[in-house]
């Protein structure tokens, strides 16, 4: 009997198999996976980049699960063709298996770019110390470069080059990101906030170099040394004069981290001949445009002319395929997602969403922004026609919940603008205390959960946080949310103990 077969088991991939075996334990279900071991959460890669976490302490689903709920697991083995006629998928271990329906949830891969020293006959063509930062291999191998060596360059000032920048400095490197664009993580900030955000690292040992345009990496041995820059006009005592190219200027390192994005993995639908744009495009049922048999979710689908690339809108994506697949919802739709970036690690909270780039020229957009470059502060919010349409919190991120909430229900925004930034400024509550909080609140934006869920959760028996999450699924995410289920759960700890009368 043919069954779902999925591709992928990443963390859309893996969300989508518990997702049907949660609705229907006994429709047959195949999923492959390239990486030989348990699924786990990419987000948490930094944590344990920064020895924070094992990597034993990320995992999504036990390997044991899938024997015990009826799961063909094929893990380590690579899916490299699709017959659409004969619907039947072919591994890289020389098995067939045949579909009823096929999703792909094949993710994205690491964007190297094209300059010379990064196609040797190294490890994903690079040479000796120099890594991308997408797998937890590519951790492993950067954890071990990082055990002898003394500088790293990171290239690449995105959410992933300052998570890698984060963790390769508080193991005691001397640490230099490097980016293009002319300020940090510029799809999310303004220039403002990346100016904050420089400063910042710049406390915590990372060194933040923008417009800055790498032409190659310097090798010798077949061992990286260091990246070369673009001619610029250079400060005393920034870099170190090129041996190279006339006028350019080297960064020695020991240690090179490629972070210069991702793309999606869209090889295996390009040779089915299925569509594909940036991602493979589908529909709000997250069936492929082409072929009715096939759906894709996850970095690799494209629905709107958006790729989504954060873990939310995946899960999103996950539990609506669960529902018509199995039947649980046959009205259930996929029609968009609100992206909400969130960064968090030792010493830099960050929480961005919408549009963050608006300044004072727009006459219909109300702009508020607050900065404390001392203390590493920066809040910002874009208001429209009295809806937040963006928002960036760096350094102290209180209001986060409330202004996600605003941004994800387009709610209108409350007269008092001061209480966006400063929780009870000008008479208003907290919205964030568990006391204030209303049950719709969503806690965790990861994977949807209201504090009334968590509520629920406890009065069925639920006593700890621990607990909460697992039959929840909240912090599971980005794990931005812990702090705020942790205050919940113990706030209805001290409501049990009230004595009544």
């Amino acid at each position: 009997m043919s069954g779902i077969v999925v591709v992928g088991n990443g963390m859309a991939g893996s969300r989508l198999v518990s997702e049907i075996r949660e609705r229907d334990p006994r429709v047959p279900l195949t999923v492959f996976g390239a990486e030989p071991r348990q699924p786990y959460n990419r987000v948490l890669l930094s944590n344990v980049l920064a020895g924070a976490t094992g990597p034993d302490q990320i995992g999504l689903v036990d390997p044991a699960w899938y024997e015990a709920n009826g799961v063909d697991a094929r893990l380590g083995v690579e899916v490299v063709r699709i017959d659409r006629a004969a619907k039947v998928v072919h591994g890289s271990d020389g098995g067939a298996v045949p579909y009823g329906t096929l999703v792909l949830a094949t993710g994205s891969r690491s964007v190297v770019p094209p300059i010379p020293g990064t196609r040797l006959s190294g490890r994903d063509g690079l040479p000796a110390g120099a890594v991308t930062f997408r797998t937890l291999d590519d951790c492993a191998a950067i954890i071990e470069a990082a055990s002898g060596a003394r500088r790293a360059v990171v290239v690449g000032g995105g959410l992933l080059g300052i998570e890698a920048a984060r963790g390769l400095a508080g193991r005691g490197l001397e640490v230099t990101v490097v980016h293009l664009a002319g300020h940090l993580m510029e799809r999310q900030l303004d220039p403002g906030a990346g100016k904050v955000l420089a400063r910042t690292l710049g406390r915590l040992g990372v060194q933040a170099r923008v417009d800055a345009n790498v032409t190659a990496l310097r090798v010798q041995d077949g061992r990286v040394t260091g990246v070369e820059l673009a001619a610029r006009d250079t400060a005393p005592g920034e870099g170190t004069p090129a041996h190279g190219t006339p006028g350019a200027e080297t960064l020695d390192a020991d240690l090179v981290v490629i972070a210069c994005g991702v793309r999606p993995e869209v090889g295996l639908a390009r040779s089915a001949g299925l569509e594909v744009d940036r991602g493979i495009v589908v529909d709000e049922t997250l069936r492929s445009v082409t072929d009715p048999s096939i759906r894709a979710i996850g970095e690799c689908s494209q629905y709107g002319g958006e790729v989504y690339g954060l873990v939310a809108p995946a899960w999103e994506q996950a539990a609506v395929l669960a529902d018509l697949l199995t039947g649980a919802d046959a009205a259930a739709r996929f029609t968009g997602a609100r992206q909400i970036t969130r960064l968090k690690a030792t010493g830099v909270d960050l929480v961005a969403m919408g549009e963050t780039h608006h300044g004072d020229d727009d006459p219909e957009v109300e702009i508020m922004s607050f900065a404390d470059a001392g203390r590493g502060t920066y809040k910002k919010v874009a208001i429209r026609r009295d809806r937040l349409i963006g928002a960036i919190l760096l350094g102290e991120t209180s209001t986060a919940g409330t202004l996600t909430q605003l941004y994800d229900r387009a709610a209108p925004v409350p007269a008092d603008r001061l209480s966006l930034f400063f929780p009870g400024m000008g008479g208003a509550r907290p919205a964030d205390s568990p006391v204030r909080m209303p049950d719709a609140a969503t806690v965790c934006h990861c994977n949807n959960v209201t504090k009334g869920r968590i509520r629920a959760c406890w009065e069925n028996g639920a006593r700890t946080v621990e607990e909460v999450c697992a039959r929840t699924r909240a912090g599971t995410g980005c794990g931005g949310c812990r702090d705020a289920v942790e205050g919940i759960v113990g706030w209805l700890g001290e409501q049990e103990s009230v004595p009544a009368g």
